[in-house]
């Protein structure tokens, strides 16, 4: 069965990514970039061997493809930016094929910076993006009349929505500011949460756990990818360089990074979730 990996783009799920994949596939809890391999993206087009030329089309592969990857009847990992909405009538999962998810959510004035760095925007175009109820992506890296990779996202607030509340199955919400500020509790949260939905009879490893911290530092993921470059890194459109995936991290601080006017739009825009969620309110 598979267990999710679900967020809104930019909100580090690459990071729970690394962090599950040294725990789980390496011997001794440290990163490299190879292990991402074995937690894939769900809709791609090597899951979903149909071609779509119009968005949205692949809905229709993508419960018929989920079926066959749990064929072996393996717990496995998947990365998704689906919302879990149903898209023309077509559910994006079903609990017959999920056993799980874990969804981390972001403070969305610190996706803001993200965004417009990663997709070479405005801020303002940026919150638009955000806010938009009809907004998908797609991997550019692909044909480019093949959209099996197609993720309806809807809005931000939509999106999260979709997968903290009334899900048909077992769901993890994990605050990245939470990760990032107390990182062996909350991880010991997710890993004890992975154990239970997937019936493994395995204590906590505790030394791995911390190697698996240790190793996925925001510091030195940055690095790695400076040194040697991130395949999932997309290129730019101005002068077709990869664009830095691992930029802010941390240091992704809204109130330090947003220009006042904008930090007052979003905090109007989102004012509803960001109390829902805990997040602090600024006027």
């Amino acid at each position: 069965m598979i267990i999710w990996l679900a967020s809104y783009p930019k909100s580090g799920n690459t990071w729970l990514r690394s962090l599950l994949s040294s725990y789980y596939y390496s011997e001794d809890g440290n990163f490299t970039f190879d292990l991402l391999k074995n937690i894939s993206q769900f809709p791609q087009s090597k899951f979903i061997n149909k071609s779509s030329s119009r968005p949205g089309d692949s809905a229709k592969y993508w419960i018929s493809s989920q079926k066959k990857i749990i064929e072996d009847k393996k717990i496995k990992f998947f990365k998704t930016h689906n919302a879990l909405l149903n898209i023309n009538n077509y559910r994006f999962t079903t609990p017959e094929i999920t056993c799980g998810a874990i969804y981390i959510v972001r403070d969305p004035r610190n996706i803001i910076t993200s965004l417009k760095n990663h997709y070479e925007t405005s801020y303002n175009e940026a919150i638009n993006f955000m806010t938009s109820d009809r907004k998908y992506i797609y991997d550019t890296t692909e044909n480019p009349i093949n959209l099996s990779s197609f993720q309806f996202l809807s809005s931000w607030s939509m999106h999260y929505k979709s997968w903290v509340y009334h899900t048909p199955f077992k769901t993890l919400l994990v605050k990245y500011e939470d990760l990032l500020n107390n990182q062996k509790e909350i991880f010991k949260k997710i890993i004890t949460f992975v154990n239970k939905i997937s019936n493994l009879e395995k204590s906590l490893d505790d030394s791995k756990l911390e190697k698996s911290i240790l190793s996925t530092n925001f510091e030195k993921l940055q690095k790695d990818e400076l040194d040697h470059g991130f395949d999932e890194a997309i290129i730019s459109s101005k002068n077709k360089d990869k664009i830095q995936f691992f930029k802010y991290g941390p240091d992704n601080n809204w109130m330090n990074l947003l220009p006042k006017n904008i930090q007052t739009k979003a905090n109007m825009v989102f004012k509803n979730d960001l109390n829902k969620l805990g997040y602090s309110y600024e006027n």
